[in-house]
């Protein structure tokens, strides 16, 4: 910044302009422009919006990356993780939309391959496809990064493939006309009033649940016999529905989309299983 003059001392004097456009310099440098850059604005040689529009733009790629960093960190510091889980969680971290997309394709092909012609199913997947926001909060990234781990689980993804394939078979022998009600909820209607109650499962009074469900369950299957044939496959059915890990699947995904967290259904899908359970032959 040349001087407007000197003092006798010989001390360099700046006049008002000038000391704005040191200030104009300081302000850019505290900011964390380069000199050449913020020479060319002093200059007028760069225009002062497009510069700080262009480094406000590289300022949110750092603070994403280092949110990013931070949330990779915070997730191998809760988990006690070692370098090969790091290293996983890293690399989940930084999928693109286009690797997340290829990732969860995968494993809802593997849940629904072959059913998808059903627009229920088209339904389905798009209800349980995780959507990543631009600039996601910590802990959908967090969600996002062990969402992606339990796709991976083949365990996991027999669980989803039964899931799907029953209610599949349910549906192609629905005797139903007009909505159908999937068992699920209709197990969790009659059984949250019985743990509200306090009803045991293993007591007389779960009877009465345990055959209402059962009816229902052959009439959406469109069949009249309430036989053991029947109610083990819906014990099968309901043992499936309920794997602690589809629950999580889907408490993830609503954090990863902003959701509200769904309503769980374990607790009463475990009172009807242990009352369905006693109610079958050994």
């Amino acid at each position: 910044m040349p001087a407007t003059g000197r003092s006798p001392a010989g001390y360099r004097l700046y006049d008002v302009d000038s000391v704005a456009r040191l200030d104009l310099v300081r302000t850019l440098r505290e900011l964390g422009l380069d000199l050449a850059t913020i020479k060319g604005v002093v200059d007028r040689q760069t225009s002062l919006p497009e510069v700080a529009a262009a480094h406000a733009e590289a300022l949110a790629a750092q603070i994403r990356t280092l949110r990013l960093r931070r949330t990779v960190l915070s997730v191998v510091a809760k988990r006690g993780s070692g370098p090969e889980e790091m290293r996983l969680v890293h690399k989940l971290a930084k999928l693109s939309e286009t690797e997340r997309r290829s990732l969860i394709g995968d494993f809802l092909d593997h849940a629904f391959g072959g059913l998808d012609g059903d627009p229920a199913f088209e339904g389905m997947m798009r209800s349980m496809t995780p959507e990543l926001p631009d600039d996601p909060e910590a802990e959908q990234v967090e969600a996002w990064v062990e969402l992606a781990e339990l796709s991976w689980d083949p365990d996991f993804r027999d669980v989803m493939r039964e899931v799907a394939s029953g209610h599949a078979d349910d549906r192609a022998n629905d005797g139903c006309a007009g909505v159908r009600r999937e068992i699920v909820a209709v197990v969790r209607d009659h059984a949250e009033p019985m743990l509200a109650t306090g009803i045991d499962p293993d007591s007389p009074a779960a009877d009465r649940v345990v055959a209402e469900v059962t009816a229902e369950y052959a009439r959406l299957r469109g069949s009249s016999d309430d036989d053991v044939a029947l109610r083990r496959r819906l014990l099968s059915r309901l043992e499936a529905a309920n794997d602690p890990r589809r629950e999580r699947y889907l408490r993830l995904l609503a954090v990863v989309n902003g959701w509200a967290a769904p309503d769980s259904s374990a607790a009463a899908l475990d009172w009807f299983v242990r009352a369905l359970r006693a109610r079958l032959p050994g």
